[in-house]
């Protein structure tokens, strides 16, 4: 008999009721990046979420002091807790200290989502006002979870600081237990790894330094019947995760698609059934890549739509006629009685915001924590500096400029909309004009922010907090100006389904001041061919009998 009660389900249950809630993150350790930073990435998924820039300061506070908790992805007031004596200041998911913290959820077994005051997103945003570092945000995270309660469902948390970067899973214990079983593994230096939407954890060491775990993890699931076996080969994600074709092939696939790209070629090729049928071994939890990594390659990494693997995006009838990587929701749907999918890859359209985040313990205290954010879609954003010490959120970021019902042009969320929903309609056109603007500001703020790696240690401490300051406002209200114009130009340049000329920088116009013809880009022809297919014998053209 399996050792563990049955979690391989036929239908695809992650990929409907789980895509309000799905994020992704990946990590690299410092010995795996180029400059010797510990970087994690995060994408905020939700079809409801308005993308800005959230802040939280510093305080001092008085004996007796609690802290209103209300659930992160609903605004619901859960309780009250005690405050501590004094906090650290936010910026995003980055703390003063250049602490990160992101998460992707999972679910798990339904019968454990849990009961209490602190539901997932309190728990990162408290957590990071409290803690100087990853191994003190786990032990504050798992403490209040034990005293407080947990009130969310299955979820991966990545939780770096400049010198380590740890994965932790957690999952409560349902309505009747407020606490929460979990497992933590720091990822081995010179390593990359990741989550998506599904626990990643199996087996793990029960006497490493290197991994911490609830008492209980493994006596919990014998008692709700999820695992018989031996202690040393209990796995986390078989016991209380769900393992269907979704947690797989709509959310492992992703973490699968960020090892393929960093790794010797073929290196991932032996997990790909593991990807599409949920058969054979899982993938590891972490990877050594082939080359160290940049920042540059983690923005990129997040912009991925599978190009290149068998999930490739851009290579099926359903990209259109324009090689467009997007699928419009609901993921799966019916043809003939049979049941499809569409894939699920990294970057997507209903992004709130995204970021990467670089910690470097040899940079200046100021800008120890970098991190590259970003609004809507990770593809088509231009990721701006906001250092650890920054306390002002700039206009174009502020959650007051706008939200999801009021466009303001004031607005990254909308000026970023306005250029990604026309390219969506025209991609293979429109992507390259896209990605000039979002090259040169990238480059630009890199350049930048190197410059002012250089000059930041003559400075006093207060001159270089400002100067870091204004280098964030600088550039988001510069990239939200420059996005507007870039969504201007697209809307003229291709009106109507055509592509007008340019010349010397400016559209192109007769000796005589018109406008010059312009080009009919038409279609690709995967897409001719599907007319012809469809309708050749209506729409072809013969020969006329010349009577």
């Amino acid at each position: 008999m399996n050792k563990y009660l049955s979690t391989i389900l036929l239908l695809p249950a992650l990929l409907c009721g789980a895509d309000a809630l799905a994020c992704t993150s990946l990590v690299a350790t410092p010995g795996a990046t180029t400059e010797g930073s510990s970087m994690v990435t995060y994408a905020a998924d939700s079809h409801t979420l308005y993308g800005a820039l959230y802040k939280q300061p510093a305080s001092v506070n008085e004996p007796g002091a609690v802290r209103q908790i209300h659930e992160w992805d609903t605004g619901r007031y859960l309780g009250d807790i005690e405050e501590v004596p004094a906090t650290y200041a936010t910026i995003g998911n980055m703390n003063e200290k250049g602490l990160t913290i992101a998460e992707s959820t999972w679910g798990g077994r339904p019968e454990l989502e849990g009961s209490g005051l602190i539901d997932y997103g309190s728990l990162i945003y408290v957590t990071l006002q409290r803690a100087a570092t990853a191994r003190e945000a786990i032990r504050i995270m798992t403490d209040l979870v034990d005293k407080y309660g947990y009130a969310s469902s299955g979820e991966s948390f990545s939780i770096a600081d400049p010198k380590e970067v740890w994965i932790m899973e957690m999952i409560g214990k349902g309505k009747t237990d407020k606490g929460a079983v979990w497992v933590a593994r720091r990822v081995p230096d010179g390593y990359i790894s990741g989550h998506a939407n599904h626990a990643r954890i199996h087996q793990f060491p029960q006497n490493d330094p290197e991994t911490l775990y609830s008492a209980d993890v493994i006596d919990f699931a014998r008692k709700q019947g999820y695992y018989s076996g031996k202690d040393k080969d209990f796995d986390f994600s078989r016991a209380y995760a769900v393992t269907d074709i979704g947690a797989v092939r709509g959310c492992d696939a992703r973490v699968w698609s960020y090892f393929r790209r960093f790794t010797p070629e073929g290196t991932m090729d032996k997990y790909t059934p593991w990807i599409l049928e949920a058969k054979g071994d899982p993938f590891p939890l972490w990877v050594k890549p082939s080359k160290k990594l940049t920042a540059d390659d983690l923005k990129w990494m997040m912009r991925d739509h599978f190009e290149g693997t068998v999930l490739d995006m851009t290579k099926d009838i359903g990209a259109g006629p324009f090689d467009c990587p997007y699928r419009w929701r609901p993921m799966t749907y019916k043809v003939d009685g049979s049941e499809y999918t569409h894939e699920r890859a990294i970057a997507t359209q209903q992004t709130g915001f995204s970021f990467v985040a670089d910690m470097n313990a040899g940079r200046n205290d100021l800008m120890k924590g970098i991190l590259w954010f970003g609004v809507d879609d990770a593809n088509t954003c231009a990721y701006v500096p906001v250092f650890n010490c920054v306390t002002r959120v700039p206009k174009s970021l502020d959650e007051k400029t706008a939200d999801l019902y009021t466009l303001s042009w004031d607005a990254m969320f909308w000026v970023n909309n306005y250029v990604a929903n026309q390219a969506y309609n025209r991609y293979s056109q429109m992507i390259p004009d896209i990605r000039k603007v979002q090259n040169g500001l990238e480059s630009k703020m890199t350049d930048a922010v190197a410059l002012m790696q250089k000059q930041i240690d003559s400075m006093p401490a207060d001159k270089g907090a400002e100067a870091l300051n204004d280098l964030t406002e600088y550039w988001a209200e510069k990239t939200t100006a420059d996005y507007k114009k870039l969504g201007d130009y697209l809307l003229v340049k291709y009106l109507d389904g055509n592509i007008k000329k340019e010349r010397d920088g400016e559209f192109a116009r007769t000796p005589d001041g018109m406008p010059e013809q312009p080009v009919f880009g038409g279609y690709n022809e995967r897409y001719f061919r599907s007319i012809v297919d469809d309708a050749g014998e209506r729409l072809k053209i013969g020969e006329a009998d010349g009577k």
